[in-house]
């Protein structure tokens, strides 16, 4: 088996563009079964077990009150985060939409239906359920930002740009940017 490469090389060793983090977010919208369905396909499809997000404020329409649970999400890095990705994006045709990538090379996409994803079947006692994979590139050094001592901002000349995120994308996980998707209806 051959090593695949989960990062963008440039000609610096710490300029290179690596995958920081995948987050999985799936939102239901109310709790009980439903949402410990959606619990269990994420641990499903993840390998990890979700953690449980709340509302931040009642909203009457809807039937939700705050603090009730009302989606799951998980984190993923390193191998298993760049694995999922691949099987991610092959649900979505390997394409990402260019506004869907933000100035500081960071970038999200929808999957209608969980069962898109490769060699994941249709349970009719679970149901299926969309989800959001939100992906963070960042550079190495990058935990200077995140550490609890000491502290510092990263410099904008070490930030991953837009430019270097589309091309990670294409050459990295092999998938194409494109301007528009087409209409599907």
């Amino acid at each position: 088996m051959s090593e695949e490469k989960m990062y963008l090389e440039t000609g610096h060793p710490m300029r290179k563009v690596i995958l920081g983090k995948v987050v999985v977010n799936m939102a239901v919208g109310e709790s009980g079964e439903r949402l410990a369905n959606a619990v269990k396909v994420l641990e499903q499809l993840t390998g990890q077990k979700p953690s449980l997000r709340k509302a931040k404020r009642t909203i009457k329409e809807f039937g939700i009150k705050k603090g009730e649970n009302i989606a799951c999400m998980v984190t993923l890095r390193g191998r298993k985060a760049f694995e999922f990705l691949k099987k991610a994006l092959e649900a979505v045709d390997n394409e990402i939409l260019e506004s869907s990538i933000d100035k500081y090379g960071n970038f999200a996409f929808g999957v209608k239906e969980h069962i898109y994803l490769p060699g994941v079947k249709y349970d009719p006692s679970v149901g299926i359920f969309g989800f959001d994979v939100i992906v963070a590139l960042e550079r190495p050094g990058y935990r200077v930002a995140r550490r609890r001592r000491a502290r510092s901002k990263i410099p904008k000349r070490h930030r991953v740009t837009k430019q270097e995120a589309i091309e990670f994308i294409t050459k990295v996980l092999g998938a194409k940017v494109i301007e528009k998707r087409k209409r599907r209806w």
